[in-house]
């Protein structure tokens, strides 16, 4: 099956052929067709299946043959995000698909002053990706209304939960008018989740694709134990010793993010940091630069990093684990990308060790055990100290939830889970600093996971 065997209108063939996108990923081939008919729609996948042309090629196609003057003070398509890179994102491949066509659309989120984003919303906008928190207060203030939507999209509702937005997704549906398509999105879909989608979905077809572990089953998984404290040398020498095109590497607190950069930092190695305390501005920075090969390591929460597509990530390093395991599965999933290669390495403290567990019976795979380094103990000693912190970033005010993780969240109650900075016990593992055995994290007959950039393809929202 090809795009053109779909039955979309030419401008979309035309620009899909300009992209070179010929044929549709298997979300896509699910989803286009019954949307085309109207249908609401259910899907369960995750970033980088190609649900964003799922769900933006039919819209676009409904807009094609259907043209209406724009709603003042509304749009026509709703598109719901739990973040500013995702919103960003999805609002940047919608420009694409349109790109014979004449479409507004338009982004709202936090990190930008909201009487701009007032000003661009007076004459009404076709398709507005946004936010919830930010929406939330553009209607507040009576800049905006949603009583002309048509479509309807809630994409990743799963961390839409994580972050506490369900009360307000439930307030935002209610000011839905009643004849409209609603297509939701989740990467899992845990019961609160169903419930959710039961509550604004009418005889939705359901489609599903990328089951949970059929990308850890693509990721060579290591785990070391070692004590809390120890991890920032433990990390220094991971990411000197190993052969890295580029490394995502995640922590659960903004702060530690910050502090994981200083320490590598002041090791002479470039790294950058992406979280809620930064602004929409550095957050754009540091993601180019990650995207262009300028810096190897992004240091991320899990919040932050959601829903970005970077192609060529050859590591995951989690130096901290999430205590949810599916939060596990996103983010090993940013690596092993269009068939490639990917290794995911996981620095495990005493009392993280349950959350071990629980991400190897959700994803049915057993981590390798790799020990220590046997100069561990010297690189401990021999630490760097971290470059100065510098002035705290403190994103522009407002009441959108900025200073909180996606630019969102908190306000509601929800937010990033489990942020404490506690101290942890020792390991008490074998493998400990001084037993001899040298460890390395790359398969003994496998090639080198740096030979897998010809093999990776940028979806671009596909």
């Amino acid at each position: 099956m090809e795009f053109q065997d779909l039955g979309l209108a030419e401008p979309l063939l035309k620009a899909l052929a300009a992209k070179n996108y010929k044929t549709p990923t298997p979300i896509q081939q699910q989803a286009i067709p019954p949307l085309l008919e109207g249908r609401d729609l259910c899907g369960i996948a995750q970033t980088g299946t190609g649900k964003t042309a799922a769900f933006a090629l039919p819209s676009l196609n409904y807009f094609h043959n259907n043209p209406k003057p724009i709603p003042l003070h509304s749009c026509r398509m709703l598109v719901l995000s739990p973040t500013r890179e995702l919103a960003a994102q999805i609002a940047d491949s919608f420009r694409d698909y349109a790109r014979f066509m004449r479409m507004k659309v338009t982004t709202v989120f936090g990190g930008v002053p909201i009487n701009k984003q007032i000003r661009e919303l007076q004459a009404g906008v076709d398709i507005l990706v946004a936010t919830p928190g930010r929406l939330i207060d553009l209607i507040e203030q009576r800049a905006f209304h949603l009583n002309g939507v048509e479509i309807f999209v809630l994409d990743e509702a799963d961390q839409m939960m994580d972050m506490g937005f369900i009360q307000p997704l439930k307030r935002l549906v209610k000011m839905l008018p009643r004849e409209r398509q609603n297509l939701f999105f989740s990467a899992t879909m845990p019961k609160e989740i169903a419930e959710l989608g039961g509550q604004f979905l009418n005889d939705p077809v359901r489609v599903s694709v990328a089951p949970q572990a059929t990308t850890a089953e693509r990721v060579s998984q290591y785990a070391t134990f070692v004590n809390q404290a120890e991890k920032q040398a433990l990390l220094t020498l991971t990411v000197k010793d190993e052969d890295i095109d580029r490394a995502l590497i995640f922590t659960r607190t903004k702060h530690g993010a910050d502090r994981v950069v200083r320490f590598l930092e002041g090791a002479g190695i470039p790294a950058a940091a992406i979280h809620g305390n930064k602004s929409h501005a550095q957050r754009t920075t540091a993601l180019q630069a990650f995207r262009q090969g300028k810096v190897k390591l992004l240091v991320a929460t899990d919040i932050a990093a959601r829903g970005i597509d970077v192609s060529g990530v050859s590591h995951v390093i989690n130096f901290e684990l999430p205590n949810v395991a599916e939060q596990y599965v996103h983010r090993i999933g940013r690596t092993a990308r269009a068939g490639a290669d990917g290794i995911a390495i996981s620095f495990v403290a005493d009392d993280e060790r349950a959350y071990l567990r629980a991400i190897e019976k959700i994803t049915r795979v057993k981590c390798d055990i790799v020990p220590l380094p046997e100069n561990f103990a010297e690189a401990v000693r021999n630490l760097p100290k971290p470059t100065a912190s510098k002035r705290p970033d403190r994103p522009m005010g407002g009441r959108d939830g900025r200073r909180h993780e996606g630019g969102e969240g908190r306000r509601f109650g929800g937010g990033e889970r489990g942020t404490g900075e506690r101290a942890h016990r020792p390991a008490g593992e074998p493998g400990a600093a001084g037993d001899g055995v040298k460890r390395s994290f790359r398969p003994r007959n496998r090639t080198g996971v740096g030979q897998h950039k010809a093999a990776v393809r940028k979806f671009d929202g596909r």
